[in-house]
């Protein structure tokens, strides 16, 4: 498991394929303030030379995880619908950021893009990062595209540290002890222009996971675990 070290990492921006820019510079202003190419807004954070080392072992590791298991597993039913560009559309209130980005492509998952969807998906609360498990990525694409919508999903939750996660835990509200979300395999969103029971139904639709109705608090967890539901 890779976490904890860095949201950053100080190197050349990268040009991806088909036009766009998967990763950035962290580039720093006056208030020592940073933002990436390829995700929108500022993030209000401090990061230590320490930290900003840690980070590419976050690329490293999506990179290998991506080469080992290309081919590995027949597509799954719910993912031929999504032709050959898998897209991706994220907005992190809380940080400001906001990700619209092709992570699959030709039939490969693209590493710079699995690490800027890493990026926005970290635990805000300490700054650490999980590679996310691509198999909750597509799930949530083919939602999405079922959803047949241009709003970008509002992250409510991503990866959540163990500590994170305690932390809720003992504030209550259900928090599992142990989470798909400190293990990069869950994702709490939500959409202003849809239902939670519409997109509740998307995802059970698809039978590709684990999912969870809050429709006091308007969002749906996915996660790529075995397939159940609750909430109401």
């Amino acid at each position: 498991m890779v976490r904890g070290k860095s949201v950053g990492w100080v190197q050349p921006i990268v040009a991806g394929r088909y036009g766009l820019v998967f990763r950035g510079a962290v580039v720093w202003n006056s208030n020592r303030r940073f933002r990436r190419a390829g995700l929108s807004g500022v993030a209000d954070m401090n990061m230590s030379r320490r930290e900003l080392l840690g980070y590419a072992a976050i690329g490293a590791g999506a990179a290998a995880a991506a080469v080992a298991t290309r081919g590995a597993n027949a597509t799954p039913a719910y993912l031929r619908g999504l032709g050959d560009f898998r897209r991706l559309s994220l907005s992190n209130h809380r940080t400001g950021e906001r990700l619209n980005i092709i992570y699959f492509a030709d039939g490969e998952y693209i590493p710079e893009a699995l690490d800027e969807v890493s990026f926005i998906m970290r635990d805000w609360r300490r700054n650490e990062i999980m590679p996310i498990d691509r198999r909750s990525l597509d799930f949530a694409a083919a939602i999405y595209k079922k959803l047949d919508t241009t709003e970008p999903f509002q992250m409510i939750s991503g990866y959540r540290s163990p500590e994170t996660n305690n932390m809720l835990r003992r504030k209550g509200g259900g928090v599992a002890k142990n989470s798909l979300h400190t293990r990069g395999m869950a994702m709490d969103v939500s959409l202003q222009s849809r239902t939670v029971s519409q997109m509740y139904s998307a995802a059970m639709s698809l039978k590709a996971g684990g999912v969870g109705r809050y429709t006091r608090n308007h969002f749906v967890h996915i996660d790529c675990g075995a397939c159940r539901s609750w909430g109401r």
